[in-house]
């Protein structure tokens, strides 16, 4: 038996684990709670399909109690090096509740596939797909309670990555989508300016590493142009940046 297939490639103990066999072990897991439904708690949530082949679903958030107008819809994609975490998980459902409630927002929060069992752009894509039904779906939540030309694209981590990339990619082929993304809010967004991790080419093996403007905006500053919305938020450890067109202003 050959000893080495049992070695690790990556390990990020005890979240993620890679062996040189094709084996992964998320250690820890992540818990699943179901979608809330009671009326009487401040936010009610709800899951839908978003796409049967390639899965891709999202949790819906909305207040319990109606607006007297639809409110603005936030966008919420789940961090966790895209390779764990879920947007079912007890930690990404505690957030969008308390998300959802003071901020008074429907929120969509996404569900999609994972690295390395689908590598790398596969997050991306199936983003872009949860955009592109949130602005033709005819699901009540959506069509009802949330006003599709003030919508938010927020993450962290990963997730806030992808929420920039997708910021980018609807500047270029945004036209139709039948929502306008007015703001964005990225919480510790995974970037690299140095070198890209190791986990970044063993998810990405196509990517070109530090010259690949998704993993660092800085490669092409031109893509940056692209996004459309007038208002990004950029939170870091230890200090808040806000960006308005082209200014940026930092809070200590």
């Amino acid at each position: 038996m050959d000893s080495t297939k049992n070695e690790s490639t990556h390990d990020s103990n005890p979240f993620l684990r890679f062996y040189k066999n094709g084996k992964i072990q998320r250690p820890i897991g992540t818990p699943i709670v179901p979608p809330s439904d009671d009326p009487t708690a401040a936010v009610i949530s709800k899951d839908v399909v978003i796409s049967a082949d390639p899965s891709i679903s999202a949790r819906l958030y909305r207040p319990s109690t109606a607006a007297a107008a639809k409110l603005p819809l936030i966008i919420y994609i789940h961090g966790g090096a895209f390779s764990i975490e879920s947007a079912f998980s007890t930690l990404y459902h505690s957030h969008l509740n308390v998300l959802t409630a003071t901020s008074s927002v429907v929120a969509v929060s996404i569900e999609y596939r994972l690295a390395p069992e689908h590598l790398v752009p596969i997050c991306y894509e199936d983003c872009w797909e949860a955009i592109k039904w949130v602005g033709q779906t005819s699901d009540p939540w959506i069509k009802h309670h949330a006003d599709l030309n003030r919508v938010f694209l927020a993450g962290d981590s990963a997730g806030a990555n992808i929420a920039h990339n997708l910021a980018v990619r609807v500047g270029v082929e945004g036209p139709g989508l039948g929502l306008k993304i007015v703001g964005m809010a990225l919480v510790h967004p995974y970037f690299e300016f140095d070198e890209p991790s190791k986990l970044w080419m063993y998810i990405c093996p196509g990517s070109s590493g530090i010259n690949d403007p998704r993993i660092n905006p800085a490669a092409d500053p031109g893509l940056l142009e692209k996004i459309v919305c007038g208002k990004v938020q950029v939170v870091v450890a230890g200090k808040i940046s806000i960006e308005r067109g082209h200014g940026v202003t930092t809070r200590r």
